[in-house]
């Protein structure tokens, strides 16, 4: 019990707390209209009664589906190719340029190219999210992996470790901490990403949701797509937190 009331829990608890009583305030005292800006007490109570409906947990279920699907290939290639560039000066020279030219770029411009290429489904949207979340991870990794120690490396060498072995026995553990860190900002990325690609265009999801409502005149039910992303989008950032401690367990800042 004392872990569930930490300070840290509750000096997380209380901007959100500070958001709703703003929100609160703005509604009570006439700041906003209430056909624009509903009470958040309609807002949570119409999430709760939406939570267990079948159709908007497909609603759900459709955005969870391109989020970890998008996000999982960013942690495939992200992993392999950041890993790969700091092992080989050759795979370097031809990352590094690519990734300077891409890295700054807004791939939601790229979005009108990938619906002529890969169409309205689930595909268009998934390589947005990974496109999107793939730098971060990318980076993270090739940093974590250039700053090993040269010294793990040379006894493992020493030792008469295969060199694909060092990199999957000693640099990639090394660079995990980097690595889950560019995952946790690769998530967040992903949950903005999805929501705006289904806000575009999308027949499901819950990006589709709000602009659905936003079309009907629904303030209502255009405030509950966003509140569940975000809770979706805390829940997943807190099991990628706790698997991290786990990972990390035998590191000094874990």
């Amino acid at each position: 019990m004392s872990r569930v009331f930490s300070p840290n829990v509750l000096l997380g608890i209380a901007p959100l707390a500070l958001v709703i009583a703003l929100w609160q305030a703005l509604v009570s005292f006439g700041f906003a209209p209430a056909v624009l800006l509903p009470p958040p007490g309609f807002v949570f109570s119409r999430l709760l009664q939406q939570l267990v409906t079948f159709a908007f947990q497909q609603e759900i279920a459709a955005t969870l589906v391109r989020l970890f699907a998008g996000f999982a290939i960013a942690v495939v290639l992200g992993v392999g190719i950041g890993i790969a560039a700091a092992a080989s000066p050759a795979i370097n020279a031809v990352v590094r340029p690519i990734v300077r030219v891409l890295a700054p770029l807004p791939k939601v411009a790229l979005y009108p190219a990938l619906l002529l290429l890969l169409g309205f489904g689930h595909g268009s949207k998934i390589t947005l999210v990974t496109a999107d979340a793939l730098f971060p991870i990318l980076l993270s990794t090739y940093y974590g992996a250039s700053t090993v120690e040269q010294k793990l490396i040379w006894s493992a060498m020493a030792a008469g470790t295969p060199r694909t072995a060092i990199l999957f026995k000693v640099v990639l553990p090394a660079a995990m901490p980097s690595i889950l860190t560019g995952c946790r900002i690769g998530l967040v990325i992903s949950c903005i990403v999805v929501f705006l690609a289904e806000m575009i265009t999308s027949t499901d999801g819950l990006g589709h949701a709000l602009v659905t409502a936003a079309r009907t005149f629904q303030a209502v039910d255009m405030f509950v797509p966003l509140i569940t992303i975000s809770l979706l989008g805390l829940i997943l950032n807190a099991l990628l937190g706790a698997l991290r401690s786990y990972l990390l367990r035998g590191f000094p800042e874990a």
